[in-house]
């Protein structure tokens, strides 16, 4: 079932994205050569204690999961897809990270992402960041009423594969309101007019999931989270959470510019 927000409940997960915007906008500022993904963590629960917010990654422990999540953010370093668990792995010139955190404040979610390269950067990896921030954006383009999921997947799938990059398949986005995933699941991929119809009051995590070498295929590392591409070849994410209203989308969890 899909849970329509009210205006007010909108604005209150907009309070819950905010504090996400300011945790991964805190922990890009110090990714650098050197540091380590678990001191990142550290700087990401520092952000959601002085808002007053916990994690909804802490603890957490979906059906396919060995364990519950031990982080309040998702550190995926290079062939890392989504998940990585932070640990003392520290950083390398020409890492490519993509970050994924969230928060929950006064009751509501926000759920957010967003993928850069440390130190010098290898243009094939600025290309690839650069697609899936525009797949993000394509997709949030097509979240507003009268639209179905599916044009949101399409809008998605259409920029990552015509630039030549690959779709993990089965992993994509999802509803968002009380808790971090909700239903509908928002496709990476998918036909234009089919699905689920977007009414306002629909609050929507879309997250593109791009690997460099155009193949869609990845395993599950040895500690049940990490997702990695087989081939070896890098991956980028790019989340943001969206409200579907009246006067067109409305996202969340906006981050300042760096």
């Amino acid at each position: 079932m899909v849970e329509l927000k009210t205006d007010a409940s909108i604005d209150a997960m907009h309070a819950a994205g905010r504090v996400v915007g300011r945790a991964l906008t805190a922990v890009r500022q110090a990714a650098r050569v050197g540091v380590s993904l678990l001191e990142l963590d550290e700087i990401a629960r520092e952000v959601l204690r002085e808002a007053g917010a916990s994690s909804p990654f802490l603890g957490y422990r979906p059906s396919f999961a060995p364990t519950p999540f031990p982080a309040v953010i998702c550190a995926s370093v290079n062939d890392a897809i989504v998940h990585g668990i932070p640990t003392r792995y520290r950083l390398r010139d020409g890492d490519l990270l993509s970050v994924d955190c969230g928060a929950e404040l006064d009751g509501w979610a926000g759920d957010s992402a967003v993928s850069f390269v440390v130190g010098r950067p290898r243009p094939a990896d600025l290309r690839l960041v650069d697609t899936a921030e525009r797949a993000l954006a394509a997709g949030i383009e097509a979240a507003v009423p009268g639209n179905r999921i599916g044009d949101i997947a399409h809008a998605v799938g259409s920029v990552c594969r015509t630039a030549g990059y690959g779709i993990p398949q089965g992993f994509g986005g999802h509803g968002v309101g009380r808790r971090m995933h909700e239903a509908p699941e928002v496709p990476n991929e998918g036909r234009p007019g089919r699905g689920l119809p977007l009414r306002p009051g629909m609050v929507l995590a879309i997250e593109p999931m791009l690997i460099a070498s155009g193949r869609d295929h990845y395993y599950e590392a040895d500690d049940g989270w990490t997702l990695r591409t087989t081939d070896g070849s890098r991956a980028a994410h790019a989340e943001h959470t969206v409200a579907v209203t009246e006067s067109g989308p409305r996202v969340l969890t906006a981050r300042e510019a760096l």
